[in-house]
């Protein structure tokens, strides 16, 4: 398959997708889903957020201690964490995680024939099998984003505090100086742009695998790698967008 048909045949299944997500899904899907991609994201999530929270922290520290500017760590963890590695992050982990599982069963369902049986009967696998994982990453990755800025900053907080021996007060009143609610609307805006893109990559992949255990170990890797791509880009225009003008 060229470039140029592959970016057709996505582009195809991304409109036929979301024409079908108008139709009512199979029933309990979505929420079977949300539960699956939210619920059993969250434990790596939040032990990543904590991580990245603290090691801000302390960079934060190290970068302005030396010009006296040590107060000014809430306001980097703010505009940093929150507005950029949160949402990145949550999509990140979602990606490797639950974006890989959709490849990875799809391409094996490819592989025994169940897709074909689907269209045989006369369902639409777009209907069936996509639509409600895109339903359901779309709705629980903007909660897995608010529950990633929210231990950022709680790990950030506690590292400043207790660590580093800044007030936790003006940590806090910093935080909520820097962030204005465009912020967090954006953040909510990406969470859903990422989640989207996770699920038409993954299962993309995953249904035009080849078949075999090596086609569902490439689709898998390929559907990992191409989200995670897609997901910086798109991060990068929407920021342009709305932080690139001042």
């Amino acid at each position: 398959m060229t470039l140029l048909t592959g970016v057709g045949t996505f582009a195809y299944d991304v409109v036929a997708t979301w024409r079908a997500s108008l139709r009512r899904p199979p029933p309990g899907s979505v929420l079977r889903e949300s539960y699956r991609i939210g619920v059993q994201s969250l434990p790596l999530l939040l032990i990543i957020s904590v991580f990245i929270g603290s090691n801000l922290s302390i960079q934060g520290f190290s970068a302005f201690a030396p010009m006296g500017g040590q107060g000014m760590v809430g306001t980097f963890v703010a505009m940093a964490g929150v507005r950029e590695l949160a949402p990145i992050l949550a999509a990140a982990m979602v990606a490797a995680k639950a974006g890989t599982e959709m490849a990875s069963a799809l391409a094996v369902m490819r592989t025994r024939e169940q897709v074909d049986a689907l269209e045989v009967m006369g369902v639409d696998p777009l209907w069936w099998l996509v639509v409600p994982r895109l339903l359901g990453i779309v709705f629980v990755m903007p909660a897995l984003t608010v529950v990633s800025i929210t231990a950022t900053v709680l790990a950030a907080w506690g590292v400043a505090t207790w660590q580093l021996g800044l007030s936790g007060d003006l940590f806090l009143q910093q935080v909520q100086a820097a962030i204005a609610p465009r912020d967090l609307v954006a953040g909510i805006v990406k969470a859903m742009l990422f989640g989207a893109l996770i699920c038409h990559v993954s299962c993309w992949f995953g249904l035009r695998s080849a078949r075999g255990p090596e086609g569902v170990g490439r689709a898998t890797n390929l559907a990992v790698v191409v989200s995670a791509v897609a997901i910086v880009v798109s991060n990068a225009l929407v920021s342009q967008v709305l932080y690139g003008g001042g």
